[in-house]
């Protein structure tokens, strides 16, 4: 089973978002809104398909990365994230609430070893 199939994000944290957006905008020319950008791309193997990944800094009191207090967090798009959370269940990962569905597709949060938490997402299908 293939489990991790591109990157679908990087998050991170800020004092200010506004500004850093702004920062980001004026000097790289990532437009933005207040969730964050969206690169949109196509897999080289199926180039019919479309893609994107997200781009967001977070305040730095956000509590979206507990219970990791690392500031940057990074979403791994992923094919059939239920099969998946069920192999890393049984091999002993910790898994980070419970899985979410919801008009962008399937969302499960995971740590690393080193303290980190990882977004797993399944887009939908276009």
């Amino acid at each position: 089973m293939k489990k991790v199939t591109g990157l679908g994000g990087i998050f991170f944290k800020v004092n200010d978002p506004s500004k850093t957006r702004e920062w980001y905008k004026q000097h790289l020319g990532i437009e933005s809104e207040s969730w964050g950008a969206q690169f949109n791309w196509r897999p080289m193997n199926e180039p019919q398909k479309t893609a994107s990944s997200a781009w967001n800094p977070f305040a730095k009191n956000s509590s979206y990365f507990d219970p990791s207090t690392q500031p940057f967090m990074i979403n791994y798009r992923v094919e059939n994230l239920v099969a998946l959370l069920e192999i890393l269940k049984a091999e002993g990962i910790e898994i980070v609430g419970e899985m979410v569905d919801d008009d962008y597709g399937k969302f499960a949060w995971i740590m690393d070893p080193d303290g980190n938490k990882i977004e797993l997402w399944e887009p939908k299908e276009d």
